[in-house]
């Protein structure tokens, strides 16, 4: 009876805030509840000027765009690789931008370091894609315990918000073995105190779906959805997320930087037109209401600020802005490199 009032007590306030949220953005909060309010307020590193979404059953409040934690580009920056990971992150924390998400060993390594004598201010969430089920050697409860505790205490950290192990693609691959051992690792890592939360990160949104059904335990996921993806009309993977109440973090938004035409830097000649695509592109994504947040890589305090500036402006895109955004993902598809060619899969999802 509890897990019913609460599931319907969630979508009602999840469907309030999409309705706000899709028109008018930051004003999506008028629409939630006084004691939903007072949870925001009491969120890691907030800010009235950000946009907060309820991530699912978890019941965090984060950011409506989140820290990304690949560096790709960050060759241009020119600057102290330590230094530009603090300075990044303690620019988020001011935006109101309240989540990390490390999929690596040395991402998990940089942002602990990066969030020294501060890890409260935000939302932390780990993996090490190559100490997981990826490997074959990691397709036990126990070895992936094994991973978690070494990583963990390499990096000095005493819990993780967020473990979402990195699943392999597609994720069909996997022997349902293999998925019954990865979800009793979480939900061990849970019990013990080490993972205040649990959840998987996959490519293969059909794996996904099933393992959503199948598992009730998982809490949140991470799975590709660019500045180009639609929500497919039937079958699609957020059927399940709404059923099951589970937060959803949209990786590659910007399809990999395939969105830009520059090179990040900034100094770059398309670096205005560049930061009003970015812009668009999250708006547009977060016009989807089970998306909790977009998570892009940001390799700079000015990138930050982009981010923070796309939540503050209107929600929905006027006819001007759909034609340009449209035009730009047409583009965005065909300078896809070849290794990211897969994600011409994720139009619909």
């Amino acid at each position: 009876m509890t897990d019913k009032r609460i599931t319907r007590r969630g979508f009602m306030r999840d469907s309030a805030v999409a309705v706000a949220g899709v028109t008018v953005g930051l004003g999506a909060v008028a629409a939630l509840g006084a004691e939903d309010q007072a949870a925001i307020r009491k969120t890691r590193s907030y800010n009235p000027e950000m946009e907060y979404r309820r991530l699912g059953k978890t019941e965090l409040w984060i950011s409506a765009v989140c820290f990304g934690g690949h560096w790709k580009r960050i060759n241009v920056m020119k600057e102290d690789f330590d230094k530009n990971r603090r300075d990044v992150t303690t620019a988020c924390m001011e935006a109101g931008i309240n989540y990390i998400d490390a999929c690596s060993h040395g991402e998990v390594l940089a942002y602990s370091k990066a969030l020294t004598g501060r890890r409260e201010k935000m939302y932390l969430a780990l993996s090490d894609c190559s100490r997981e089920v990826r490997n074959k050697e990691y397709r036990t409860t126990a070895k992936l315990m094994e991973s978690l505790d070494s990583l963990m205490k390499e990096a000095k950290q005493e819990y993780v918000d967020l473990w979402r192990i990195t699943c392999y693609e597609p994720g069909g691959e996997h022997s349902f073995n293999t998925s019954y051992e990865l979800v009793a690792a979480l939900e061990k890592a849970k019990k013990q105190g080490k993972a205040r939360f649990i959840g998987i990160s996959s490519h293969d949104r059909r794996w996904l779906k099933m393992m959503i059904e199948y598992f009730p335990q998982l809490e949140v996921v991470l799975t590709p959805y660019t500045a180009g993806s639609k929500v497919a009309p039937k079958d699609s993977l957020f059927d399940a997320v709404k059923k099951h109440d589970v937060g959803v973090f949209g990786i590659k938004p910007f399809a990999s930087n395939s969105l830009f035409k520059g090179t990040s830097a900034p100094d770059d000649p398309y670096a205005a037109e560049d930061d009003r695509l970015a812009r668009l592109a999250i708006r547009y994504i977060l016009c989807n209401p089970a998306i909790t947040a977009p998570i892009p890589g940001l390799i700079s305090t000015q990138q930050v600020a982009n981010m923070a500036k796309a939540i503050k402006e209107r929600r929905q895109l006027d006819v001007a802005e759909k034609a340009e955004l449209e035009e730009a993902t047409k583009e965005m598809w065909a300078n896809l490199p070849e290794n990211y060619e897969w994600l011409r899969d994720w139009e619909y999802v």
